[in-house]
């Protein structure tokens, strides 16, 4: 009786194995078929309506969009797994309510971060490719979802920031920026010599393509300690101030070679007092 009751049906076992396990299969076929179908199609209809959007916000929302889809599946997958091994999807989605209502005030950081990443995205304040200040960190904007933005700072390191810790957003990628360049020259040098090789210098660049609005020489801005400050202002394609800054730097220490102008440089004085 003992050994009767401890008996085991392996056909059986084997038969259910075998149907679950066809099931199982053809299902994670399906999906393996779907996801890159799904994710097509987002790309494709994302392309249709480049003449509405701009290429950033495209990227942003492809982004987006790929991930939620990505999440869908996930669902779509584990009910129907429970399905095919016929266990029932309700009683576990109210155990699941009582779990989450255990659990609510933990998740509050979530929703949070939902609904913080939801108005960044309705109010277009970052673009994928966008330069921002955000939550302590500069970088390029990699990525916007619902929970996390994703900010590559320019030493290469890639920052997940929580939605919930952005408070403000400084975007550098709208509009014009500024490229500003002082240079310091001798006490004993001419100003006005200086003044004008650096507008000379002004002029050469005033033909480079990233300018959109000089540079123009702004005079003397600042009597420093060893050299008077001269300043050059002048506005560039986004992003490119800082190439244009340092191409600038570099014509100017060969302009004022050529014209003996000397760039300051800290000095030590030795006195020595005899006895």
């Amino acid at each position: 009786m003992f050994e009767e009751g401890l008996k085991i049906d392996w056909g059986y076992i084997l038969d259910g194995l075998i149907r679950y396990g066809i099931q199982i299969a053809i299902l994670i076929i399906a999906l393996l078929i779907i996801a890159p179908i799904g994710k097509k199609l987002i790309k494709t209809a994302l392309k249709k309506s480049r003449t509405k959007q701009s290429e950033a916000r495209i990227q942003t929302l492809e982004k987006l969009l790929l991930n939620v889809f990505s999440y869908v599946l996930i669902f779509i997958f584990i009910v129907m797994f429970f399905g095919i091994i016929k266990q029932p999807i309700g009683p576990l989605l109210a155990g699941a309510g009582v779990i989450g209502l255990a659990v609510a005030f933990g998740a509050q950081g979530l929703v949070s971060d939902i609904v913080t990443g939801f108005f960044i995205l309705l109010e277009k304040q970052v673009d994928v490719g966008d330069y921002v200040t955000a939550a302590g960190y500069d970088g390029i904007v990699e990525e916007v979802g619902l929970r996390t933005t994703q900010i590559r700072g320019f030493d290469g390191t890639l920052h997940f920031v929580p939605n919930r810790e952005i408070a403000g957003v400084s975007n550098h990628s709208r509009g014009n920026m500024r490229a500003l360049v002082d240079i310091g020259i001798s006490y004993d040098d001419n100003i006005d010599e200086a003044l004008t090789v650096l507008q000379s210098i002004c002029e050469e660049f005033a033909q480079d393509s990233r300018f959109v609005d000089g540079p123009n020489v702004l005079g003397v801005q600042a009597f420093g300690s060893s050299e008077v400050v001269l300043r050059i202002l002048g506005k560039t394609v986004n992003m490119e101030q800082w190439g244009a800054e340092r191409d600038i730097r570099k014509r100017i220490k060969e302009a004022f070679d050529q014209n003996n102008i000397e760039i300051p440089f800290p000095h030590q004085v030795n006195i020595q007092k005899n006895n």
